[in-house]
């Protein structure tokens, strides 16, 4: 909502009173209201009052006002007091006494005008004061007119009971007017009126008011009794005498306050130079008890160093009494390696610089203390030459405290070598004696251990961490004390050697250390077995960064790996270039995905006895930009090293069953094809498999008795223990199943009776040897009766000739692919076959594949 919206509802008279009374509260707006209204209303008929008088008497009154407001301009301050008078109440009553209430009201309002704009600034005060002035005035002028007109006629009035009168009511208008006027703040705090409070604000204003009276009565008397002109006369001595007093008694304020300035300064200096006097001395006491009760260690010194007074805290930080310090050189207190630091052995200028060093002095008991020591200069000896004073602060415990974290930051808790951050630092230092002397090699060893996961999986971290320390002593063991040992992390080591005398010094080390680390660990109350793949680079290859060396040793050692287990392997640059190969062709296949390069090909599987094509297996295909055609055998595996082995199946897989779902909506005749896709071992152990198969087939609109994922034996086999789960999810949803290259993975019979797997496909290598090999036939045999008891299909792949199709025929495998049945097609040749029976080559025209399968006389 607007937050200019509720103004917008406001009444305008609310919004102005908040602009113009923000601090008015209801019963004090009603209140101010209701005074400026019946101030203006008796103002208003004062001047009509006025008005209807002669014109001399018009005139008198007009310069009563005119003196009255401008005398409001010039208040008379009181000396000593706060208080102050102005003199226009001398003309308001004079006006009064002359001419009535009118006449006095008139000036009342204009006086007080004057007064509230001289001293306030809100315009609420400036219209208040002069209605409440003449609110007051009306009333009282009317009072005083009233007693006048009982006592004459009485014939009691006189000239004393006249001025007595005046007197009193002039007191009365001050009451009435200053209890007007503070019923406003009472109003706003919503506090009670109180009489005290209103009597105590009297005292001197009261008595000015009343002597204004005086003063002007006595001109009233006298105008009655000379005429005129005494006004005439005396108006002008009486503003004259009223400018003399305040000219006086300003003068007065301003002298006082002189005098008091040039007493309160001369009380200063006199007070300054006695704390003066004083601080010196107590200055003095307080070093002295400072000096002699300081925990610190604190002496001075001539600026030769020698010791002139010590402190018991110095004596108890080198376990020395005072005579053993006093007259001894401090140099002879401090450790032999240390003492040239200090200032005053560099001369007299050093010495008398202020300097603040650490260093090591020797305790009595013989042991080395850590001092932190400050020097200055302090003030002469005695002689008039300088002195020095030195504080001395015990730090051992900081620097033992420093010592140990700086051993933590650069050493690893566990083992105690030094950890990544240090042997990178050594490894720089090693660089840098190298490039400056070429002559000087070292070597780096990567050292990971090939079973440590195993052992910390199947027997704990407690256990492993064991076994990290054990190694840890056998390749400390078997290295040079001058070599560096670091734990880079996990159960990854290396080894700087330096210097290094020739390659076969380094490689008859590694031999070494993996006979040494191959020998059984008693961990943990077991025996674990373990051995580690070494990986070597040596100083020659020429490097100028520590990482540059940690890299080629790390390529090294997963050359080793990858050679096998317990191995070493010597850097070259070939390794690296392999390498950048590796991370250029992931790059290359990330951005295959991201742009679609990636394809598929389709290779057809036939009912061997009948020529109809039951179903098709999506081969990826990968057309490089610049290197071409790339098989699938290269970009799979890289697919599962960086980690895209997800987006790559969720492509073939999206879009081999979108084709199918085109191919059976050709006719009637192609609505139960079926769709095989190739997995990968890591797609079986990810838990969104079976979920992305099911969204996938509902997007596509196959069933999913229409899809069969394929993953080889071995795959299947090495990851069973993580897949089974998938695997039956999958099954569940009614996805075939169909092992790949079977026989060759060593599965054994009771996995296959349980695994929920629907096909068998018979490896093309059985298939390729069957006719000239009775062993390979008989395999063949043998898969097709297990497939035939275990209620699976049997798929025979690599069909390449005439005669191993009538061989497969012979013994009954009713399923089949190859390249003499039909290659791996483009969709559009896939499309062609299934319209035509032939696919033609999109070049020339000739056929790219056809049937060659007459439909059997009998089906085994």
């Amino acid at each position: 909502m607007n937050a200019a919206a509720p103004n917008t509802r406001t009444p305008w008279a609310v919004r102005l009173h908040h602009a113009l009374m923000p601090d008015y509260n209801r019963a004090a707006t009603a209140y101010w209201w209701s005074m400026v209204a019946l101030g203006l209303m008796a103002a208003v008929l004062a001047l009509l009052q006025v008005a209807r008088q002669p014109f001399h008497v018009q005139l008198q009154v007009a310069i009563g006002c005119l003196v009255a407001a401008m005398a409001g301009f010039y208040p008379v301050r009181v000396p000593g007091s706060k208080n102050s008078f102005a003199a226009g109440e001398v003309f308001i009553f004079l006006l009064l006494l002359m001419h009535g209430p009118a006449a006095a009201a008139l000036a009342a309002t204009g006086e007080a005008f004057v007064g509230s704009v001289r001293s306030s600034k809100r315009w609420t005060s400036r219209l208040v004061s002069p209605a409440l002035a003449a609110i007051a005035m009306s009333l009282i002028g009317w009072a005083l007119q009233f007693a006048l007109d009982a006592l004459e006629s009485r014939g009691w009035l006189n000239e004393v009971l006249l001025l007595v009168t005046a007197m009193a009511l002039a007191a009365g208008y001050f009451l009435l007017n200053t209890a007007l006027i503070t019923v406003i703040p009472h109003l706003k705090r919503r506090e009670p009126m109180r009489l005290s409070s209103l009597m105590g604000s009297f005292g001197w204003v009261g008595i000015t008011y009343a002597a204004s009276s005086l003063v002007a009565g006595l001109l009233y008397l006298a105008f009655k009794s000379v005429g005129i002109g005494v006004l005439v006369a005396g108006v002008p001595i009486i503003v004259m005498l009223l400018s003399m007093l305040h000219i006086y008694f300003r003068k007065r304020e301003l002298d006082d306050a002189a005098n008091q300035v040039r007493i309160e300064a001369a009380e200063r200096e006199a007070q300054s130079a006695a704390r003066h006097v004083m601080q010196l001395q107590r200055s003095e006491q307080r070093f002295h008890s400072a000096f002699h009760n300081a925990a610190i260690g604190m002496a001075l010194l001539t600026t030769e160093g020698r010791l002139l007074q010590a402190n018991p805290a110095l004596g108890a930080l080198l376990g020395r009494s005072h005579d053993a310090l006093v007259g001894h050189r401090f140099a002879e207190l401090v450790h032999p390696d240390d003492g040239a630091a200090l200032p005053w052995q560099r001369g007299a200028e050093a010495a008398c610089s202020t300097a603040s060093l650490e260093l090591r002095a020797m305790h009595a008991a013989g042991q080395e203390v850590w001092l932190s020591i400050h020097t200055g200069v302090f003030a002469d000896g005695g002689d008039g030459a300088p002195c020095l004073i030195l504080q001395a602060q015990d730090i051992s415990a900081r620097r033992s405290a420093e010592t140990q974290l700086q051993h933590i930051a650069f050493h690893d808790s566990l083992t105690g070598l030094a950890n990544r951050a240090r042997f990178r630092d050594s490894l720089a230092q090693s660089i840098a004696r190298t490039r400056a002397d070429p002559s000087r090699l070292f070597a780096v060893m990567y050292l990971d251990f090939d079973r440590f996961k195993l052992i910390n999986d199947t027997m704990g971290h407690s256990v492993g961490d064991q076994f990290l320390i054990a190694a840890t002593q056998r390749i400390v063991q078997h290295v040079r004390p001058g070599d560096v040992v670091g734990r880079l992390g996990g159960d990854e080591f290396a080894i700087l050697i330096e210097p290094v005398e020739s390659e076969a010094v380094i490689l008859a080390l590694a031999e070494r250390l993996q006979a040494a680390l191959c020998q059984p660990y008693r961990v943990g109350g077991t025996e674990v077995n373990s051995s580690a793949s070494i990986g070597i680079t040596l100083s020659s290859v020429g490097y100028h960064e520590p990482d540059e060396v940690l890299r080629d040793a790390d390529i090294a050692m997963y050359r080793a790996k990858a050679s096998g287990r317990a191995r070493h392997a010597l850097f070259d640059t070939a390794l690296r270039a392999g390498l950048s190969e590796q991370v250029q062709l992931e790059h290359d296949l990330r951005a295959a995905l991201e742009s679609d390069q990636i394809t598929l090909a389709y290779q057809p599987i036939y009912d061997l006895f009948d020529g109809r094509i039951v179903a098709f297996e999506a081969l990826a295909r990968w057309h490089h930009p610049q290197r071409g055609a790339i098989e699938p055998e290269v970009f799979v595996p890289a697919a599962e090293d960086c980690g895209l082995t997800a987006a790559l199946t969720e492509r073939v897989l999206t879009n081999a069953c979108h084709q199918l779902k085109a191919w059976q909506q050709i006719g009637d005749s192609h609505r139960q094809l079926r769709m095989q896709v190739n997995l990968s071992g890591l797609d079986l152990s990810q838990g969104e498999l079976a979920m992305q198969v099911a969204t996938t087939l509902l997007a596509s609109g196959l069933e999913a008795s229409q899809l069969t994922l394929e993953i080889t034996e071995s795959k299947l086999m090495t990851g069973l223990s993580t897949a089974l789960d998938t695997l039956t999810r999958l099954r569940d949803i009614g996805v075939g199943i169909s092992v790949d290259d079977f026989g060759t993975g060593y599965s054994s019979l009771s996995s296959l009776s349980t695994l929920p797997i629907s096909s068998l496909k018979v490896d093309s290598s059985f298939v390729h040897q069957m006719v000239q090999s009775s062993k390979d036939s008989e395999i063949v045999k043998a898969v097709l009766g297990l497939g035939n008891v275990l209620g699976k299909l049997v798929i025979a792949e690599g069909i390449e000739t005439p005669a191993q199709l009538s061989h497969l025929r012979a013994l009954g495998c009713r399923y089949g692919q190859g390249e003499l049945l039909a290659p791996p097609l483009s969709h559009e040749m896939a499309r062609e076959l299934l319209l035509t029976g032939v696919a033609h080559a999109s070049g020339d025209g000739t056929p790219a594949a056809s049937s060659p399968i007459e439909p059997a006389t009998t089906v085994h």
